[in-house]
């Protein structure tokens, strides 16, 4: 049985041959992964940082394997940059399995063909671009190589490795995603190791680590560093051969902080230095070629220029050294621990800070000659690479029409594999190289090259950057350009405004687009129209319809599918029927037949219409079900960060929370590391603050931060103004729910429009916030806030207006926020006693707000409006009706571990019994009498406490006077000071 074993690099004969302070991880590794033993295989995520000695140990590991009759498999991740090719590790795999077992690759590929698209030679730069036009579905690429694994496993248990996941691009961490989450029929084992050390904040691998962690049957398994006693143990057994002074090895000891890379390379510099430790690590990478002969430095310096690895018929070609020649190099360099031998008749430097080092110390005449060298070589046809080695090596030797057509051909490659910000660079590098050149090359089409790159920027969710692109473009065309070209710049352009907030207005753009373009080909035309009712919308819906309807007839007659469900999209949108059943069967109809054409992003599109058609109507399942299918669609394809479906994890997010599953909601936000699109990132990170000011763990300075990027995206403002309301609304500071509330407005308005719809909730909330705080004011102060409530209900009433029109239509949550407008409207009046409603008044409004919140299903909000109505059942009266509530809002408040809103039915369970705390200071009050002591102490006249708890004032009096008599005071603020000593009312 063929172990494949030797997919692993060998380990270099300098090293040393035992394996030094790791008999823990290996045991750890072998039991975990099932080696040797009976049961299921597992995934183990290795973890160390740079140098600790994480591919030692795997080929230990693949040692016990092969040794237990396992067979093992192993893919490297590059540090290419830009230029990484998506899947590398798999093709390296796929190779392998080419090679060593090529029935099996052709049994697999027979049943999936998409999975030829790994092969090496496919990745390869062709002479033609016959395959330019074939995007690779992720999904059955992904359903091919687990294919590939079980065929495999049917023979022996298989031992998976993917090793320096850190430098892995996004195509190779979704494939290892589903890799992980999917079962295998046979034992199949999967290790991947990344360095931990460069996971910081915003590397894309570490949420993704933190999510593989938490599937069934993945463990993480740490390499720490050695020991001192190992380290010591390592470098003797470096030293077999040869001495070194205990000196030395204290300084090694006491310099590689137990990191075995480190370890070996300070040994390798006592040797080249004859024992002196150079001050630096790079001193010390560097010095290893001060002994190589002139033939060797050349090779090793050519071999920097290449990068990681470099093919030994690459080295050939650009050193034009003899074969004797270059293996006589070549074996003195690796020798000397400088190069190593790596897979497929290649070699690398023993570690990248090496080749790094090595290219930086190049002249920079030097640099350009030999990126020179390599651009020939690879033109020649004679020597493999990529296109987009051949664009990087031509722009780093001043090639620039050379490096122009690569980097257009690399980045039709990226985009066709699923790699859509891969491809956006390249053709953005295709794009500045050319406006270099004095004229275009023959056959290229600038303008197509332009929207190519808007098109790959938008599908990695960066819109304003096509924005930019295009609008760059736009400026720089003559003024005499042709119709046609200015005509799909346009409507490219209001495409892509439709997608962002701006202050540009996308309609006049497209009406201008679908002028230029009226006798342009069809496909053009009714592309233009599309977009142009897209962009009339609800605002001119007639007119909408008509130029949508325009369109659809073209798209349909010219049999242009995406085009046409787009336009569908459109038309389904503008639909108001009140025949819900219709409207979901026709999302659904135009998703699948996008899906069945293969036009993914029309099918984003519909399946995330869907799923607001299904929120905005409160069918909370539904929408949780439809935004998931758009994340995980756009995950297989490649388009995570696409403004579908990046908005859609934020929607699902959002009716999480709504549901009261905040701990799920967070965790579907906790994107660092992954890169999103800055809007995306600070989207998702207000929704978070809001969570935590929920739970009162917000950090102090997230607000200010937030603030930065209100004017990036109306919604980044209205999250995280909401936060900051909530925030004020907790610390009872109604002065700071004002400014938060004319800051949003004021950066919201020159975005959307006036009378936005969340401008009904956000002034909802600042009343609310103004009537908790009546409690405690003065008389002239609740004066002075009447004006700001007055405000308040009149914008709130404005935003109703102007939606009266689709009030049939509008779903749960604004007839809660609307039910709750009244009612916090009357308990703003009944708190400040401005004109207070009578009792039966007010609690039917908090009985209407809190049946229409409960048909919204805000979980948390539901709850806040629970303890507002106790409270207001308690004032009037109805203690049993008042506990039922408050019982319900706590039990609510605990599961969601809202500790503010406990705290607010906290202090009302006090305010409502401090009779029994009266009782153990000598004092003993009536429920009546603690109530109207709380009252007094706010400086409450007799009139306003009798309008407040519906009593006579009269009834007051006596009250008052009992109070007086029994805290042995002479009058009401001696009463209140009394009180607050005796801690019967809050200090």
């Amino acid at each position: 049985m063929s172990t494949l074993a030797d997919t692993m690099d060998p380990v270099s004969t300098t090293r040393s041959t035992d394996l030094v302070g790791r008999d823990a991880e290996l045991a750890a590794l072998i039991a975990q992964l099932g080696i040797g033993a009976s049961g299921e295989a597992r995934a183990v995520l290795l973890a160390g940082d740079a140098g600790v000695g994480k591919t030692r140990l795997l080929t230990e590991l693949r040692d016990v394997a092969v040794a237990a009759d396992w067979q093992v498999l192993a893919g490297h991740c590059l540090d290419l940059a830009d230029g990484s090719l998506p899947y590398l590790p798999f093709s390296e795999i796929l190779g392998r399995v080419l090679t060593e077992r090529p029935e099996v690759a052709a049994s697999v590929t027979e049943r999936h063909p998409t999975l030829a698209r790994l092969q090496p030679g496919r990745r390869l730069r062709a002479t033609d671009d016959r395959d330019a036009d074939q995007s690779l579905d992720r999904g059955n690429i992904f359903a091919a190589v687990h294919d590939l694994f079980e065929t495999l496993a049917e023979d022996g248990p298989l031992l998976v490795v993917v090793e320096d996941a850190h430098w892995a691009d996004q195509s190779t961490r979704d494939m290892l995603s589903f890799l992980f989450s999917r079962p295998f029929a046979g034992p199949v084992a999967l290790v991947v190791s990344y360095r931990s050390d460069d996971l910081h904040r915003r590397h894309p691998l570490r949420p993704q680590v933190a999510e593989w962690a938490r599937l069934r049957g993945v463990e993480r398994v740490q390499v720490e560093p050695l020991s001192d006693g190992d380290v010591r143990e390592l470098v003797y057994a470096m030293h077999q051969t040869e001495t070194i002074t205990e000196a030395s090895v204290a300084e090694i000891v006491d310099r590689a902080g137990g990191n075995a890379f480190f370890v070996e390379e300070l040994v390798g510099a006592t040797w080249a230095t004859g024992g002196q430790i150079p001050a630096e690590l790079a001193d010390v990478l560097l010095v290893r070629l001060d002994r190589l002969d002139d033939r060797t430095l050349e090779v090793v310096r050519v071999a920097s220029v290449a990068g990681r690895h470099v093919s030994h018929e690459l080295l050939a070609a650009v050193t034009g050294l003899g074969a004797v020649e270059l293996e006589g190099a070549i074996r003195s360099a690796v020798e000397s621990n400088v190069l190593e031998q790596a897979r497929n008749a290649s070699y690398a430097f023993r570690h990248a800070l090496l080749g790094e080092a090595v290219y930086d110390d190049l002249l920079p005449g030097e640099r350009a000659r030999l990126h020179t060298a390599f651009v020939t070589a690879l033109q020649s046809g004679t020597v493999a690479g990529t296109a987009a080695e051949l664009a990087l090596h031509a722009r780093r030797a001043g090639d620039r029409v050379t490096a122009a057509m690569a980097s257009i051909e690399a980045g039709n490659q990226a985009f066709a594999v699923g790699g859509p910000h891969e491809a956006a660079m390249q053709f953005l590098e295709a794009i500045e190289l050319l406006a270099q050149l004095p004229e275009v090359p023959a056959g290229l089409d600038p303008h197509a090259l332009v929207r190519r790159c808007a098109e790959a920027f938008i599908a990695s969710g960066r819109v304003s950057k096509a924005v930019t692109v295009l609008r760059s473009h736009l400026a720089s065309m003559p003024t005499d350009a042709a119709p046609v070209d200015r005509g799909q710049i346009l409507t490219a352009i209001a495409a892509a405004l439709m997608l962002t907030d701006t202050t540009e207005d996308p309609e006049a753009i497209a009406a201008e687009a679908v002028e230029l373009l009226a006798d342009a080909p069809p496909k053009m035309l009714a592309r233009a129209l599309g977009v142009h009712a897209q962009a009339l919308g609800h605002w001119n819906e007639e007119r909408a319809r008509a130029v949508a309807m325009e369109g659809l007839a073209l798209a349909e007659r010219h049999s242009l599918t995406g085009i046409a469900v787009e336009i569908s999209t459109t038309l389904i949108s503008l639909d108001e029927s009140p025949d819900h059943d219709r409207l979901r069967s026709a999302w659904r109809a135009a998703a699948d037949r996008a899906r069945e054409a293969g036009h993914v992003e029309a099918e984003l599109r519909a399946v995330y219409f869907l799923g607001r058609f299904h929120h905005d109507r409160g069918d909370t399942d539904e929408a949780i079900d439809a935004y998931d299918e758009v994340v995980r669609r756009a995950e297989e394809v490649g388009l995570r960060w696409a403004p579908f479906p990046a908005e859609a994890r934020w929607m699902k997010a959002s009716v999480l929370a709504d549901r009261g599953r905040l701990d799920e909601a967070r965790a579907l936000l906790d994107v660092s590391g992954l890169r999103p699109p800055m809007v995306y990132e600070w989207l998702y990170y207000a929704e978070q603050v809001y969570l935590d000011v929920l739970r009162a763990r917000v950090k102090p300075t997230a607000f200010e931060t937030l603030r930065v990027y209100w004017s990036r995206d109306g919604l980044i403002a209205i999250v995280a103004g909401s936060a900051e309301l909530v925030r004020a609304d907790q610390d009872g500071d109604a002065a700071r729910a004002v400014e938060v509330y004319d800051r949003i407005v004021a950066t919201v308005r020159p975005l959307w429009h006036e009378w936005f719809q969340a401008r009904l909730r956000l002034a909802v909330l600042v009343v609310g916030i103004h009537a908790s705080a009546a409690a405690q004011q003065s008389a002239a102060e609740r004066e002075a806030g009447a004006d700001v409530v007055r405000r308040m209900v009149g914008d709130a009433e404005r935003v109703m207006d102007y939606y009266a029109e689709y009030d049939a239509s509008r779903g749960p949550e604004f007839h809660a926020w609307v039910a709750r407008l009244a009612a916090e409207d009357l308990r703003w009046r009944w708190l400040s006693q401005l004109d207070p409603p009578d009792a039966e008044e007010l609690v039917v409004a908090w009985r209407a707000a809190e049946e229409a919140f409960v048909a919204y299903g805000n979980v948390h909000e539901v709850a806040r409006v629970r303890a507002r109505t106790a409270e207001v059942l308690r004032a009037t009266g109805d203690a049993a009706g008042a506990r039922e509530m408050a019982d319900l809002a706590r039990e609510s408040a605990h599961a969601l571990g809202a500790l503010p809103l406990l705290a607010e039915l906290t202090a009302q369970g006090s305010a409502a019994q401090p009779a029994a705390r009266a009782e153990q200071e000598g004092v003993t009050l009536t429920p009546r009498e603690s109530e109207i002591l709380a009252l007094v102490s706010q400086g409450r006249t007799n009139g306003e406490i009798g309008k407040q708890l519906f009593i006579s004032t009269k009834t007051v009096s006596v009250h008052v006077s009992n109070i007086l008599g029994k805290l042995a005071a002479s009058s009401r603020t001696e009463t209140a000071a009394i009180a607050r000593r005796q801690g019967l009312i809050p200090a």
